[in-house]
């Protein structure tokens, strides 16, 4: 693995000039990248209930649309598993029926991309609405939470794949009481493959041997699992017996992918636009998928070396034309994906063309050698998304709740349990609004919710004090927001916190950021967050909410 990327030889230029400028060092992190991509597309795309192929179409579409039209330089574009409950869903509502009835899967399939076709045009209505802001709207708390809710779905469905076993339940809480059975009913050595694949992903992060860390941790398992499938012949359809018990080995426990990946091609059926059920999914995915993919970005500009910051906006027309291309072809959903865009820059990319060159790779591969890529057990990609889910619901993203307020750990814990129970959607709304009711309680007047109270007192052009009465919570936060970079434009801007009864963790975080990128801004003031020294921190972390103590001095009047 290269060294990280280095910020010697100056900003990277643009453009075809950026191209012929950087194109050994982008075509290194592209190729590194794509060892990592192969087989995550393949299986998200299963977990989907989508074609293996659909996963890689999707990585190619986007990383050559995304290429030309974003100007989000580092991130990789491609299908994630955030994106699996939303995809499974909806081809399980048109019909699928996980491979008993071929026929009805196809047309499941078919459905799902007429909805994704429509979820691109939406996404693309809400770049020209200039939504892209909206990502600043969602409580911390909540997103986590949704995230760590995807997890957790995630795992309960995979680890019976890892272990051979087809599940009979199909709700998350449902399938996490299985497992003993799935234990009970093991094929072990599909389990063998499984869980030294599983073994394989926790393992390698913690190893110090560099010659074991060269090559991307899911490329490892693909070279253990493949050859460990082909010594217990699973191309062919035989049964062995173990402990008593007979088992069935056969091609479907491989990834079945046609030879010409031309001929996998799919149209979409919008026939399931005609119901409430497409425009429910479609709705879903443009608003999750919106989402994940603005915050992936917005994640990755916090770590570019160069600090390029993302026009959110652009990116997510850009993301809604590659989602409309994908589905026409018969791919999945697309984002920008964090864990591939963070190996991007690690491996030493510096433009937008390392993610085309990553998409050129999958593509060279999958048309020249599809042969190999049936010889991939399902347990090793089924291994590789319990690993994915359980970094989405770590206990250490509990904990670090836990460590911000124990009112954080209230609404992240109320989000997980309703989107286990219900689906996404609901479980952020119910998140938000539980979050709503826990401001008022803490003190926050109904009034300042959705409209911050704020009055800008612009002593000289050099400096701008905004003064913040009632609350600066969430909801409120992308209306002030806009107020401090009007005032920054120029000026040393001074937000004073001292007449707000409350504060909440969102507010506090993004403050601090928002006080970073002034910081790094070139030709824009600075940021200073005054007036919290008459209120109590909820908990010892730095972003803590803050409510105000003792007294609150009388409103005046606007």
């Amino acid at each position: 693995m290269s060294e990280p990327n280095s910020t010697s030889g100056g900003l990277p230029q643009n453009g075809l000039a950026g191209l012929r400028q950087n194109w050994k060092r982008d075509a290194n992190a592209g190729f590194l990248v794509f060892l990592i991509a192969l087989p995550l597309c393949l299986g998200i795309s299963l977990a989907c209930g989508y074609p293996a192929i659909a996963g890689v179409f999707t990585a190619i579409v986007g990383s050559v649309v995304c290429s030309l039209l974003s100007n989000s330089e580092l991130t990789i574009k491609g299908p994630a598993a955030g994106l699996i409950v939303i995809a499974l869903g909806t081809v399980t509502e048109f019909g699928f029926t996980g491979g008993s009835d071929p026929a009805a899967d196809f047309q499941a399939y078919r459905l799902a991309l007429g909805v994704g076709v429509a979820a691109g045009v939406l996404q693309m209505g809400l770049a020209l609405l200039r939504s892209g802001i909206l990502s600043e709207f969602f409580p911390t708390a909540v997103v986590h939470g949704m995230l760590s809710a995807i997890g957790v779905i995630i795992m309960s469905k995979q680890i019976h794949t890892v272990l051979g076993v087809r599940p009979e339940a199909s709700e998350p809480l449902a399938l996490l009481t299985e497992i003993p059975r799935s234990v009970l009913n093991w094929n072990p050595e599909i389990a063998c493959i499984g869980l030294f694949s599983l073994a394989l992903l926790f393992l390698l992060p913690l190893t110090k041997i560099r010659c074991l860390r060269v090559v991307p941790a899911p490329m490892c398992v693909i070279l253990f699992a493949v050859p460990l499938g082909l010594y217990f012949d699973l191309d062919h359809e035989h049964t062995y017996s173990f402990g008593g018990h007979l088992f069935g080995l056969g091609p479907s426990y491989l990834v079945d992918v046609p030879n010409n990946m031309f001929a996998a091609i799919a149209l979409p059926d919008f026939s399931g636009m005609q119901t409430g059920t497409g425009w429910k999914w479609a709705i879903m995915f443009a608003l999750i998928g919106s989402l994940e993919s603005l915050l992936s970005a917005k994640a990755i500009d916090l770590i570019d070396p160069w600090r390029r910051k993302t026009n959110f906006d652009r990116d997510l027309m850009a993301v809604g034309l590659a989602n409309v291309g994908c589905a026409l072809i018969g791919g999945l959903p697309m984002i920008s994906e964090i864990v591939r865009s963070k190996a991007n820059i690690d491996n030493g990319a510096r433009t937008r063309y390392a993610d085309l060159f990553h998409g050129v790779f999958l593509f060279l591969f999958v048309a020249l050698v599809p042969g190999l890529i049936h010889e991939i057990p399902l347990a090793a990609l089924a291994a590789m998304l319990v690993y994915t889910g359980f970094r989405l619901a770590s206990p250490r993203e509990f904990i670090h709740v836990y460590h911000i307020g124990k009112e954080q750990l209230a609404v992240f814990s109320v989000t997980v349990l309703t989107v286990l129970t219900t689906d996404l959607l609901v479980g952020i709304g119910v998140g938000i609004a539980f979050k709503f009711i826990l401001h008022v309680a803490n003190g926050a007047p109904i009034r300042s919710l959705f409209r911050p109270h704020v009055t800008v007192d612009q002593t000289n052009e050099d400096q701008a004090v905004l003064s913040v009465r009632d609350s600066a919570v969430f909801s409120s936060w992308i209306s002030l927001k806009r107020q401090i970079e009007n005032a920054g434009e120029k000026s040393h801007v001074v937000v004073n916190l001292s007449e707000t009864r409350l504060v909440d963790h969102s507010v506090m975080e993004r403050l601090h950021a928002l006080q970073r990128e002034f910081e790094e801004r070139p030709g824009t003031g600075s940021l200073e967050i005054t007036g919290l020294e008459g209120h109590q921190s909820l908990s010892d972390h730095p972003f803590a909410t803050r409510k105000r103590s003792g007294e609150f001095p009388p409103v005046q009047p606007h």
